[in-house]
C-alpha cells in the first residue's frame, strides 16, 4: 500500500531476492501474510548468472530444491549457474513472489517503532524486515593491489567470467579456496598459472564419483544439516573456524591442481616495483592477478544498533534479539553448517518465519546465551549465494 507521503507500507519487507528471500517469501505466502521483496539486481537469478561461466554447484539436483518445488534437472547431476538461476525465476513465478528487482537499498533504520527504508528516492515502511542476504556481499581486496602496474589485469573473483578476459601472460591467482581452484584449473589450460597460499584441506574423494553421489555426499549433507548446528557442542565448537577460517577444497583436489600445470606459490604479501611479492621474498613477474580473497558481509546500510564491537549482526539462529522484528537468513552458519546453501536455507526460512507469524516472539527479549555474531568470511563459498542489496 502506497501512502500519501510516497512510502510504500506493508507487514513484512525482504531485503534480497536470491534463494534465501525466496524461501522466505514461500513460506510468508504460505502462512497469507502480507509481504514484498526488494532485490538489488535486475534480474531474478543475478547472484548466480553473474558469477563466472564454467561454475556448478557441489552437491547433487536432488538436494538443490527449494521447500515445494524440485530442482528439475536429473538427480545425480550438478546443476550450473545457468540452471540454477533459472530455476530461481521459475521458482518465483510458480509461487507468485512479489520480487521488485532494481530496489537497492541505502539505508535501514526505525523510527516510532517502525521500520524505514530507503532506496533511492522510494521509501518503504514495515512492521518486519527480512534480511536475505549471504555474507558474500562485497568483494575483499588487500590495500597494496592498488599498487600492482596499471598493465596488470585485476579481477576479484567476483567479476571473473572466463579466460578471455585475460591477457597473454601468466596468472597468479591469489587464494585456495574453492573458487580460487576451480579458476585456477581452468586458466592454466591457456596461461602459466600460479595458485598462491595454503589450502586448508580437501574432501579426500571425487565427488562426481557414483560412491560420492549415492553414498558418500548423502553423508556429508546429513553431517552438515543435522550434526553441524548452534545446538550440538560439535556444531559450536567448529561453528568459528568455519565462519573465519578458509572452507576446504571439493569438487577439485590439490593432485588436480598439480596435474593441470598449476604451480603452488607462498602467499602474495606485498608489492615491490609493481610485481606481486610472495612471503618468501620472491618477485613475481605476471601479467594478470585474479583475486579469490573473499567478501565482507556488506551491512553498512543497516543502520541500527544490531552489531559487536568487530561490526557483526548479533542473532539467535536469525532473530535479532535487541531490535523487535528484525530478522536474518541466509547468513552462513546462521543455524547449521547448510545455512547458506540451497540444501539447509529452507529449514532456516521457515523457522523465522514461524518467529515473524508469532506476535510472543516479536517481543523484544535479552540476547541469550545463543546470540551469535555473524562475521566475513575468509574465503569464498560458491553453493547457495544469496542476493541481497
Amino acid at each position: 500500500m502506497r501512502t500519501g507521503n510516497n512510502s510504500t507500507k506493508i507487514q513484512t519487507i525482504v531485503i534480497g531476492g536470491g534463494q534465501a528471500g525466496l524461501t522466505a517469501d514461500y513460506h510468508l505466502a504460505k502462512r497469507g501474510l502480507p509481504f514484498l521483496i526488494l532485490d538489488a539486481n535486475a534480474h531474478i537469478g543475478d547472484a548466480w548468472r553473474l558469477r563466472w561461466d564454467s561454475l556448478r554447484l557441489f552437491t547433487p539436483a536432488r538436494y538443490a530444491g527449494l521447500p515445494g518445488m524440485r530442482f528439475p534437472a536429473p538427480g545425480d547431476s550438478f546443476p550450473n549457474k545457468q540452471q540454477v538461476a533459472d530455476y530461481l525465476v521459475e521458482y518465483a513465478r510458480r509461487f507468485r513472489l512479489p520480487v521488485r528487482n532494481g530496489v537497492r537499498v541505502d539505508r535501514l533504520w526505525k523510527e516510532d517503532g517502525r521500520f524505514i527504508m530507503s532506496a533511492g528516492s522510494q521509501r518503504f515502511e514495515a512492521e518486519n524486515v527480512i534480511v536475505a542476504m549471504a555474507n558474500y556481499q562485497v568483494p575483499r581486496m588487500p590495500a597494496f593491489a592498488r599498487e600492482l602496474r596499471p598493465e596488470i589485469v585485476q579481477l576479484h573473483s567476483h567479476d571473473y567470467r572466463n579466460p578471455s578476459q585475460l591477457q597473454d601472460g601468466g596468472v597468479v591467482v591469489v587464494g585456495v579456496g574453492n573458487s580460487g581452484a576451480d579458476i585456477a584449473i581452468e586458466v592454466a589450460q591457456s596461461h602459466p598459472t600460479w595458485i598462491s597460499g595454503k589450502e586448508s584441506g580437501h574432501i579426500p574423494f571425487p565427488i562426481e564419483s557414483f560412491v560420492a553421489r549415492k553414498i558418500l555426499i548423502r553423508l556429508v549433507r546429513f553431517v552438515g544439516h543435522h550434526l553441524l548446528t548452534v545446538k550440538t557442542p560439535i556444531g559450536r565448537k567448529q561453528r568459528p573456524k568455519m565462519l573465519y577460517g578458509a572452507s576446504p577444497l571439493v569438487r577439485v583436489k590439490p593432485q588436480d591442481l598439480v596435474n593441470a600445470g598449476v604451480e603452488y606459490v607462498p602467499r602474495v604479501v606485498g608489492v615491490k616495483d609493481g610485481l606481486p611479492v610472495l612471503a618468501d621474498g620472491r618477485v613475481r613477474d605476471v601479467q594478470n592477478v585474479i583475486w579469490c580473497t573473499g567478501y565482507e558481509h556488506g551491512f553498512s546500510w543497516i543502520d541500527l544498533p544490531i552489531f559487536d564491537d568487530k561490526g557483526d549482526p548479533v542473532h539467535d539462529e536469525g532473530i535479532v534479539t535487541n531490535v523487535a522484528g528484525m530478522y536474518f537468513v541466509g547468513l552462513h552458519f546462521l543455524y547449521a553448517m547448510s545455512s547458506a546453501t540451497l540444501v539447509g536455507v529452507g529449514r532456516d526460512a521457515k523457522r523465522i518465519v514461524n518467529a515473524v507469524a508469532a506476535p510472543s516472539r516479536r517481543t523484544k527479549v535479552a540476547p541469550s546465551s545463543r546470540s551469535l555474531a555473524v562475521g566475513p568470511r575468509a574465503t569464498e563459498e560458491l553453493v547457495g549465494s544469496a542476493t541481497g542489496t
